[in-house]
């Protein structure tokens, strides 16, 4: 009998133009449910993490749920010189009461939250915070929090986020594919170069995920954007990571043209006036392997709306489906087991990414691969429950690495799956934001 956790990854990979075959070379070990949910976690997992092995390699791989679960809570694990960084939100950064539902606020970066607070009027403090949103209807909120730069989003049914999106293509799918321009085959010259312009959780794990699988990935970052530490620790090993402006235009150029791969993680359109629309970018650079990441799809009267993991589960009827089939209200909403629209979102990138850049050397094209946690979460929504008893919670400690970085030494959760045997493991260069010079090697 086919489980659920391979029904969905047999589906992410036909979603992903992977070789129906191939799904025959991944091995499955552990408990099938490793993740608490009511929607099923563990499942939609192995089928990104499993996806992400397979489109890297040619020969055998395993994937344990135990090891797993571990990785896609990786930043709850993080510990520098064996003491927590702290949590991974900030205490604004959670479900707030509105004059009539639930609202989630997302402050976690300075900006975000100078811009909540601008529009509260309220002072720095989460007593404050609350009895300012409590006077506010939930939309109205999350609407000026867009409008003036910040980030939130009411809780809605699936049915309410259905009617909110307003548009005939109110899912976006798991994947799209397309080719933006011709060009020849590109020959493999060595290491992958991914050029990778993204932040936070989703798109960093897909280019950690290329890096363990041999590629070169050069991280840039905009030099008035600082990272948050936590996420820079977790994020950052086997890459480089350097600051540049993207308006520098002979930088900018430089490194699209030593690069295989970019990967970009905005919102639709807003590195386009810096000629990195994939339609300019077939232009410059055909042959460029491009992948986008969004948080609400391309389309629609969201695609331009910022969004993180925690707002698309709020928005889209995840936190209702798992505050439970009793939910009146009168409690706040329910969450996923992990941050997982991003964990599973970057998985799949890599995966994409790796199928993307075989068929471009193999056909020519200049291959576009794009990608968003809301066609992540409408996914998980449709697929089936996992069956059987709740799980235990696993033990992180088997499934842990240290590695000696200039900020201390870290403990992070190691890379899901083996290859041939050998568990992957993450190599140097270990984790140090912004030090790394914004070019490839000569």
């Amino acid at each position: 009998m086919t489980t659920t956790a391979e029904a969905a990854l047999a589906d992410a990979w036909r979603r992903l133009g992977g070789d129906p075959f191939a799904l025959g070379r991944l091995a499955l070990t552990g408990p099938a449910r490793t993740l608490r949910s009511t929607l099923p976690c563990t499942a939609a997992a192995v089928a990104a993490a499993g996806s992400s092995l397979l489109a890297a390699t040619s020969g055998r791989v395993a994937l344990d749920t135990r090891r797993l679960a571990v990785a896609v809570r990786s930043e709850r694990y993080l510990r520098r010189d064996g003491a927590s960084p702290g949590a991974p939100f900030d205490p604004l950064s959670a479900f707030h009461r509105a004059a009539d539902g639930w609202v989630r606020l997302h402050a976690n970066y300075s900006w975000h939250r100078v811009a909540a607070l601008r529009v509260l009027g309220c002072a720095d403090d989460l007593d404050s915070v609350r009895r300012a949103i409590a006077g506010w209807a939930a939309v109205e909120l999350e609407t000026a929090l867009h409008e003036a730069g910040g980030v939130a989003a009411a809780c809605r049914t699936e049915a309410g986020w259905a009617a909110a999106r307003a548009t005939p293509d109110a899912a976006p799918p798991l994947v799209e594919r397309r080719d933006v321009g011709p060009a020849p085959p590109r020959p493999s010259t060595g290491r992958l170069r991914v050029l990778d312009l993204t932040r936070v959780i989703a798109g960093p794990v897909a280019t950690r995920t290329l890096a363990v699988h041999g590629a070169d990935v050069l991280r840039v970052d905009p030099p008035d954007r600082p990272e948050i530490a936590l996420q820079a620790w977790d994020m950052l090993p086997g890459k480089r990571s350097a600051l540049a402006d993207l308006a520098d235009r002979d930088t900018r150029e430089e490194l699209l043209r030593g690069a295989d791969v970019v990967v970009t993680g905005y919102r639709p359109g807003a590195l386009d006036r810096f000629g990195l629309a994939p339609e300019a970018l077939a232009e410059r650079h055909p042959g460029l392997t491009v992948v986008t990441l969004s948080a609400w799809g391309h389309r629609g009267p969201w695609a331009a709306r910022r969004g993180f993991d925690s707002l698309v589960q709020v928005a889209c009827g995840i936190a209702v489906r798992e505050a439970g089939p009793g939910w009146s209200g009168d409690t706040p909403p329910g969450t996923l087991p992990a941050q997982l629209l991003d964990h599973a979102t970057g998985y799949l990138m890599a995966a994409g990414t790796s199928l993307a850049v075989a068929q471009q050397r193999a056909r020519g094209g200049t291959p576009h691969v794009r990608f968003s946690l809301l066609g992540t979460a409408q996914w998980l929504l449709g697929l089936p429950a996992e069956a059987g008893p709740d799980p235990e919670e696993v033990d992180p400690a088997p499934h842990l690495q240290e590695i000696d970085a200039p900020d201390g030494r870290l403990t992070l959760a190691a890379p899901p799956g083996a290859v041939e045997g050998r568990p992957l493991r993450w190599g140097p260069p270990p984790p140090s934001f912004g030090t790394a010079v914004a070019a490839w090697p000569s």
